[in-house]
């Protein structure tokens, strides 16, 4: 069962990470996780660098966007990210399915910290990320959000 994540309430979102309205975009989809929230993905030549390899840093991207969005979801916050450290264990290959599981670490307060593991169909880690995000309300953050009124008082109501 997919999660609806706070921003489909606005019509035209083109998050790069889990928009279905941005085309050249990763299109990620989150499901429930016992840890906290995951998301399936399988990349294409079109996200390689090395022949045959994912780009880091669109893993890096994968696992931002699910720890992000973990935080909006069982926080009701939205969150910048402020460090994000991703770990490579094995590389990660075009045309294969991976799963990116995103769990919360703590974090009260000024800092919410979390952690994702990227895992291959046979369960072996091929990579790992940590982060820390600052929370922000979207009243104070609107004009580097650039929201017009009515998107803001979409996204407060789905966050409350």
């Amino acid at each position: 069962m997919s999660i609806e994540v706070p921003w489909s309430v606005l019509p035209d979102y083109h998050c790069f990470g889990c928009s279905p309205h941005n085309p050249g975009g990763l299109g990620l989809t989150f499901t429930p996780h016992p840890d906290g929230v995951q998301a399936v993905f399988r990349l294409g030549r079109a996200f390689e660098s090395y022949p045959g390899v994912v780009h880091g840093g669109l893993v890096g991207v994968i696992c931002d966007e699910t720890m992000g969005n973990l935080i909006v979801l069982e926080r009701r916050t939205a969150a910048f990210t402020v460090s994000l450290r991703t770990r490579f264990l094995a590389p990660l290959h075009v045309d294969h399915e991976y799963t990116c599981v995103a769990r919360l670490r703590g974090g009260e307060g000024e800092l919410i910290q979390a952690e994702a593991d990227v895992l291959g169909a046979d369960g072996a880690v091929h990579a790992t990320a940590s982060a820390g995000y600052r929370p922000f309300s979207l009243h104070d953050a609107r004009t580097a959000l650039t929201l017009a009124d009515d998107e803001l008082d979409l996204l407060t109501r789905r966050l409350s």
